[in-house]
């Protein structure tokens, strides 16, 4: 069973769902971040007992060669988009993405299937296939007062 794989079965255990990971360094060290995502949101407690049943998991399978500290958190409401099931789970939120040839565009979410997404972009209906897309991520538009 792969890594992923595991690591999205003990997710789901506690109700989450496995969003992705991530693996950076930051200041030298070595972060693998496991994002999940819950109806409702996530909130510490979760995040700390999926932390505790993954850690001795990853003890015995390392995600990554030498030293490196776990992290479980959410994706965030900016987060990337970089899978179908990504693309599904951010139906009717805001997105910017970037077509493959440097055209940048943004817009609302309104479908997406196993093949790409229809995105509403000043009142017209647009479908982009995912092949054509280089870069996605969710955005939230902050009011100002």
């Amino acid at each position: 069973m792969s890594l992923n794989r595991q690591i999205k079965k003990i997710v789901k255990s506690h109700g989450a769902n496995f969003y992705g990971t991530e693996t950076i360094n930051e200041s030298g060290n070595i972060i693998f971040r496991v994002y999940i995502t819950k109806e409702g949101g996530v909130d510490l407690d979760l995040c700390a007992e999926i932390s505790n049943e993954l850690s001795p998991f990853l003890d015995v399978n390392p995600p990554v060669d030498g030293t490196y500290y776990l992290e479980v958190s959410s994706p965030g409401i900016e987060r990337k988009l970089e899978n179908p099931t990504h693309f599904m789970s951010a139906i009717g939120e805001r997105v910017k993405f970037k077509i493959n040839g440097g055209n940048k565009t943004k817009g609302v979410i309104i479908s997406a299937n196993e093949n790409g997404f229809e995105v509403e972009i000043k009142k017209e209906k647009h479908f982009f296939n995912y092949s054509d897309i280089s870069k996605a991520k969710t955005y939230y538009e902050w009011n100002r007062v």
